[in-house]
């Protein structure tokens, strides 16, 4: 879960306190290499294929993508930053501020966009994303690749690629990074 949306989850201001790592460093890399190798194998190589990170904890992860899928292929994916802040359902539920600027500098139209988050939970976020990235312009196609999967949809959004499947229940916290994934709590 992004930093923001850490803090504006009750209770709010609230401490992530972890209750048990669920990949260390070494099995996040394996999980991003793992998804570099299916994002070529399923798009045939990286022709017309770019990286989009969703603002703020996506980036990171579409990041670490990105350049395994550089050191794989040996070719560099334009990578974007796409804030959804202002695109939520809930935006008239809770505070929602904007952290970090949308930066997409290159053209998505016709491109095969590699939309990445860290941790998909009711699929509110991305369908946000979906929504933001159409004002970008008209994709040939999105797909979506997450850390850490963790269920409980609330909307029939399924990701492409998946780092790690993590069942939970809904008032448990994950925290992924590339440094590592955790399960826990909020604690005020």
């Amino acid at each position: 879960m992004a930093e923001r949306e850490r803090r504006r989850t009750p209770p709010y201001g609230g401490v992530f306190v972890p209750r048990i790592e669920v990949l260390d460093t070494d099995a996040v890399r394996r999980a991003v290499r793992r998804m570099a190798h299916e994002i070529i194998e399923r798009n045939e190589g990286l022709h017309d294929v770019v990286v989009v990170g969703l603002q703020t904890g996506g980036v990171p992860i579409a990041d670490a993508i990105a350049a395994a899928l550089r050191e794989i292929e040996g070719l560099d994916v334009p990578i974007g930053r796409l804030d959804v802040a202002f695109y939520r359902d809930d935006i008239n539920l809770r505070p929602v501020l904007p952290e970090a600027a949308t930066d997409v500098p290159f053209d998505i139209d016709r491109k095969i966009v590699v939309l990445v988050d860290d941790v998909l939970f009711t699929g509110r976020t991305i369908r946000a994303a979906l929504d933001a990235l159409m004002d970008q312009g008209r994709p040939r196609s999105v797909q979506l690749a997450v850390m850490v999967d963790r269920g409980h949809r609330e909307v029939p959004i399924r990701p492409d690629f998946v780092g790690k499947n993590l069942p939970t229940r809904r008032d448990e916290i994950v925290s992924a990074t590339v440094e590592s994934v955790e399960l826990g709590e909020m604690e005020r």
